[in-house]
């Protein structure tokens, strides 16, 4: 067999056995920047199934130009053990730690692929699914079939939770909003029909555009999360620039939200599972007795 030959059959193989089993998972989030990556490590790595869905052909969001394409970045302080435990090197200026960005986006995308995320780049959502009310997925195309505009159908990823990283557009929760769709953007899921428009990012504020970043990553719509960049521009909060604490601590959140959502949903799936045994046993006791 010819070595040609061998390459493309093992891509093909490849590709195809890593796609199907992104088909269904935990968790499907669209956009892979520094949220993503934080939020993907952390599920991955306790076991749980994460696909990141990104348009570029680079995953790793803003994290590579650093500010003005000098590829440094700056973290706070408090992140210091973070970037020990992932080994990443920095240097320490007062409550400020300085990265390189292209050694900062490497890592992150290393220790995550390493622990299990599934990646995609070059993969557009072009939008979600929902069933009974709940997104449950996303609606996958390759990037340059949009970009061509090709009449081409999509593909649906089926998943737990759905997660808009998608930065300054927050694509996700605009998919939802231009049909008329209420989102929360009061940090409740409960009654949507009391929920605001859907903002857009204010002018750079770093001091509170850090803030408003973790508090804005929350479930804006039974089974869509919102988090980093998405969740500032959502939720009207001021653009932050080259600092990235607030987006590693966003997607920290987000995964603590929604590792919670899922153990609350084992635990239903696992009641009703016991329920369906015990009456299982009880018409089969039934059925002994005739």
């Amino acid at each position: 067999m010819k070595k040609d030959l061998i390459i493309s059959r093992l891509i093909v193989e490849s590709f195809f056995e890593k796609l199907n089993k992104a088909l269904e998972v935990d968790v499907a989030i669209a956009g892979c920047g520094p949220s993503a990556l934080a939020l993907s490590l952390e599920l991955s790595k306790k076991g749980y199934k994460v696909a990141i869905f990104e348009a570029k052909n680079e995953p790793g969001g803003g994290i590579w130009g650093g500010g003005m394409m000098f590829n440094e970045l700056v973290l706070e302080r408090e992140l210091k053990g973070y970037v020990e435990e992932l080994g990443i090197n920095c240097k320490e200026f007062g409550e400020f730690l300085v990265v390189d960005s292209v050694h900062f986006a490497s890592a992150l995308l290393y220790h995550t692929t390493k622990a299990g995320t599934l990646v995609f780049n070059n993969v557009f959502v072009e939008d979600l699914v929902m069933y009974d009310k709940r997104v449950s997925g996303v609606v996958i195309n390759w990037m340059p079939t949009i970009r061509e505009r090709l009449h081409v159908d999509p593909i649906s990823v089926i998943a737990k939770f759905t997660v808009d990283g998608t930065g300054h557009p927050a694509n996700l929760v605009r998919l939802l909003s231009k049909r008329g769709i209420l989102v929360s953007v009061s940090g409740s899921t409960e009654n949507l029909c009391s929920c605001g428009t859907v903002e857009y990012e204010f002018p750079m504020d770093a001091e509170n555009g850090e803030k408003f970043v973790v508090e804005g990553t929350r479930e804006i719509y039974p089974g869509l999360y919102v988090m980093g960049m998405a969740a500032v521009s959502v939720g009207g909060g001021p653009r932050m620039g080259p600092i990235f604490g607030g987006m590693i601590l966003s997607g920290l959140k987000a995964a603590e939200l929604i590792e919670e959502s899922l153990r609350r949903e084992a635990v239903k799936i696992d009641k009703e599972m016991k329920i369906w045994r015990s009456l299982n046993q009880h018409v089969q006791g039934l059925s002994q007795r005739k």
